[in-house]
């Protein structure tokens, strides 16, 4: 970055971190605590809409790598698109199987990258869950390297629980890259293993 960049405010984008998805298992210990949320066991991997023979070949190559794992029911990854025109390759796994979900999100997202497919990536998420039945989803950014909290409000069309959110950005700011900019933390509507 040059000394224009720097006075015209241009940085540069950071580099996706895929290992930072590893620090949910213990993130989530500190959300269980903090706020009562667990597991549910689903997660999923956003990407723009891919066609072609070279997505149906990662497809299969991401199927193959996880059909190898045994302790799941159903297929390993299942695609699935949103509302938005959004495609989600969707994984679930038990409630208590968080490291493992995290393995098949950090899987998915590499085998993407591989195949060329890094460009079209937009985020990972795993979604908790409440005894009072409310939802939340910690989200991660893949071209921020960063986590954020999505809260929708149940019963509510497209409202989002902020001030859960807000409690979750504090509570797990030691645990995860959490991002700064509220901007960015774009609501995930309607997603597949939410």
């Amino acid at each position: 970055m040059g000394l224009l960049d720097i006075l015209l405010g241009r940085t540069k984008p950071v580099a996706p971190d895929l290992d930072q998805l590893f620090a949910l298992p213990s993130a989530a210990v500190t959300l269980e605590v903090a706020a009562g949320f667990r597991p549910t066991g689903s997660g999923a991997v956003c990407f723009a809409t891919v066609e072609g023979a070279a997505f149906e070949q990662t497809h299969r190559e991401v199927q193959a790598l996880l059909d190898a794992d045994a302790g799941r029911d159903g297929p390993p990854v299942r695609l699935a698109r949103d509302e938005y025109g959004y495609s989600w390759l969707v994984s679930e796994r038990a409630p208590d199987q968080l490291p493992e979900l995290v393995n098949d999100l950090h899987a998915v997202n590499s085998a993407m990258e591989v195949n060329g497919f890094g460009p079209q990536l937009l985020c990972s998420l795993a979604a908790f869950g409440d005894e009072s039945g409310r939802r939340l989803a910690l989200v991660y950014l893949y071209k921020r390297g960063t986590f954020y909290p999505f809260a929708p409000l149940a019963g509510a069309a497209e409202r989002r629980d902020n001030p859960l959110e807000l409690r979750v950005r504090a509570a797990l700011g030691d645990d995860l890259r959490i991002e700064q900019d509220l901007n960015r933390w774009f609501p995930v509507w309607g997603a597949p293993g939410m």
